[in-house]
């Protein structure tokens, strides 16, 4: 049986007789009336009794009716639910990003996120740690040289590190002239997951590790 067919005695039947339902379609009073029958003929039986002004179900053609008042029904929570995803997207994200790097750089990029897409729930986790593949955690951020292979990764550029130092280290030791110096210095530092710490620094267009 066409749904568009059932869909039609639906129709006819809310709006009482022919020529309403024909309006409302956009049909000719004909077209429908030749639909009506087509599914008659296709069920096997009588499904309206018509008269000169009005159309009454019978009872199989008003059981007809209930289902296809429920598929309607279906259809349409079917357009709205295609028409608010589209309006705006909703769910969970659950991100793990670096504490240092998540405060000072990505709180600016996710509150502008939340701005664009109000719909979406960031749950955010700053923190450090190598292991991301957990139920809480959809998108980790990280600062490495390779991603691990069972990941899906993308690269979201370079990471570059300064040698700071305090007031009072400076006055107590003095700052290096020399690149060599570097490498008796004491450095606190993070290190990068799954690689070895190296120095690298630059006098003019000369870089020296």
């Amino acid at each position: 049986m066409d749904l568009s067919a059932l869909i039609l005695l639906v129709e006819i039947i809310d709006a009482g007789n022919l020529s309403q339902a024909a309006r409302k379609l956009k049909m000719t009073r004909a077209n429908v009336s030749y639909h009506l029958s087509q599914l008659e003929k296709d069920a096997g039986v009588q499904l309206v009794r018509r008269t000169t002004r009005r159309v009454e179900p019978t009872e199989v053609g008003r059981r007809l009716y209930e289902h296809g008042r429920r598929m309607q029904s279906e259809m349409q929570a079917a357009r709205e639910t295609v028409a608010t995803f589209g309006q705006g997207l909703q769910g969970r994200v659950g991100l793990s990003v670096p504490s240092g790097f998540g405060e000072l750089v990505m709180s600016e990029w996710l509150i502008e996120f939340k701005r664009l897409f109000p719909g979406i729930v960031l749950d955010v986790l700053f923190e450090n740690r190598a292991d991301v593949m957990r139920d809480e955690v959809d998108i980790a951020v990280r600062v490495m040289a390779e991603p691990p292979p069972s990941l899906v990764a993308r690269d979201l550029g370079n990471v570059r590190y300064l040698a700071c130092a305090s007031r009072a280290y400076a006055q107590a030791h003095g700052l290096p002239t020399q690149l060599q110096q570097l490498a008796t210095a004491p450095v606190i530092t993070a290190g990068v997951h799954g690689r070895q710490l190296r120095v690298r620094a630059y006098q003019g267009a000369n870089a020296r590790t």
